[in-house]
């Protein structure tokens, strides 16, 4: 009995360590202030195949890495690297305009938004909780407007583009690892990645060599903070329910709105206060419906 405790113990604490690197990252890239988003993007994308490489070879991996890369899975993965990529750029660009309390919000409205797309492109039924989960959600995205002086375009295009990747990752399936799929992600980003640094080098414009040791140390290391959580995600993953880790996911947009206006004084009127509280409200019901619909299934599955 210790055993499988000591498991889910483990996990947790997985869990927690890549919800709260993740929720952290507001402070890493306020450290590359100065530097263009896609230029960063450009170097999380180049030195992230560099440490998942690393990693497939240490965990002799390549094999997987190689059935991956088929058609129909490498082309969706491909597909969903774009989404990832934009992603981040959106998100670096929400940390370098003083916007991070924007981006918190994207990553509390992206359960929202993986509802809404399981309706839209999975034709999923849903169950009367989710339809009122989504009604706050919208009522709060008219609030926010309101707010934000027009429409939280950082916060809706960071939970859209998460929403759809997740949504492709969806699609290939559980086969394909976490370390698979960010490795063949970052080989299809790869190529555009290196074009783009090597032409910004060329015209002098880049940053990396050029801007002192911590510049281009922060750029190297934008891709051991990119796989090392992801790592930790896989490995909790595999030891922790799925109603436990939907739960941890909470962690991140609390830690990036904490971060947001208690260190980085982001200015919240009330307003945008009443939204977030709109957000959490349909989080809520969420949550909710879905732990009673998992303990719903165990006692069913339990019965027969």
């Amino acid at each position: 009995m210790s055993g499988p405790r000591s498991g889910v113990g483990t996990g947790i604490g997985y869990g927690i360590a890549a919800y709260a690197l993740w929720g952290a990252f507001p402070l890493y890239f306020v450290l590359l202030d100065g530097v263009p988003p896609i230029e960063i993007v450009a170097h999380r994308v180049l030195w992230s195949l560099v440490v998942c490489l690393v990693a497939v070879a240490l965990t002799r991996q390549w094999r997987q890495v190689w059935s991956a890369a088929t058609w129909r899975v490498g082309g969706l993965l491909a597909l969903g690297a774009v989404f990832l990529a934009a992603n981040w750029g959106i998100y670096v660009y929400s940390v370098s305009v003083g916007e991070v309390n924007q981006a918190s919000l994207g990553y509390f409205i992206n359960p929202l938004v993986t509802v809404l797309l399981a309706v839209g492109v999975l034709h999923e039924r849903l169950r009367r909780a989710q339809w009122v989960a989504l009604g706050l959600g919208g009522l709060a995205v008219l609030v926010l407007t309101l707010g934000y002086g027009g429409l939280p375009w950082i916060s809706l295009s960071l939970a859209i583009t998460f929403g759809l990747y997740g949504l492709i990752k969806k699609t290939v399936g559980e086969s394909v690892s976490a370390l698979t799929g960010l490795t063949v992600e970052t080989v299809a980003l790869a190529p555009a990645a290196a074009v783009f640094v090597v032409w910004l080098q060329a015209r002098g414009e880049g940053h990396f060599l050029s801007e002192g040791a911590d510049i281009t140390t922060l750029l190297i290391l934008c891709g051991a903070i990119t796989v090392v959580p992801l790592l930790f995600f896989a490995a909790a993953a595999r030891r922790v329910p799925l109603s436990i880790l939907g739960l941890l996911q909470y962690l991140t947009p609390v830690l990036q709105l904490l971060i947001a206006v208690v260190v980085l004084g982001e200015h919240m009127p009330a307003v945008r206060w009443m939204g977030f509280g709109l957000v959490w409200l349909a989080l809520g019901v969420l949550t909710v419906d879905s732990l009673r619909a998992v303990r719903a299934a165990h006692v069913s599955g339990s019965q027969r």
